[in-house]
């Protein structure tokens, strides 16, 4: 897992043959793109553009991923995203090809709280199960753009 400021992007850039392209469309998005998904790359690298409100962690589920790593921006409002490591969940709804998803039970033990808002980053590979969309106090509006990676590009 990576934290860290969009602005700071560019150092990461070398990490994956996708990243160039992945953070120059996320220093470049415009707020006003409408939700979806949009192919940078074909399906290799996507961006999926969405608006929803938060809830509390009770209500979000934890999910890893498989295929694609996530590079998760949130342009407008805070929230929460969980985090923890992978292989120390329950399983309680397999892996499913089609959707490159797994979902787990909440963690047993503490798991990391990170906070995501307006111009920083968070970068998931397959060992970082994540909870995403956790409200900070009460329950706020959300714009974000996840973008996949394959992760063997």
């Amino acid at each position: 897992m990576i934290l860290d400021q969009l602005s700071a992007s560019a150092a990461y850039e070398s990490l994956h043959p996708l990243f160039p392209l992945a953070f120059a469309y996320l220093r470049a998005f415009d707020p006003q793109t409408a939700d979806g998904k949009y192919e940078l790359q074909g399906q290799d690298l996507v961006a999926i553009v969405q608006r929803y409100q938060t809830a509390a962690s009770a209500d979000k589920m934890w999910e890893a991923h498989q295929v694609y790593g996530d590079v998760q921006v949130v342009y407008q409002g805070l929230e929460y995203c969980g985090h923890t490591e992978q292989t120390t969940l329950t399983v309680t709804k397999p892996y499913i090809t089609e959707k490159d998803v797994e979902k787990y039970m909440p963690p047993a033990s503490a798991s990391t709280l990170l906070a995501l808002g307006r111009g920083n980053f968070a970068v998931f590979y397959p060992q970082d199960a994540h909870q995403p969309g956790v409200q900070v106090g009460t329950p706020g509006e959300i714009l974000k753009v996840v973008i996949k990676f394959r992760l063997k590009a």
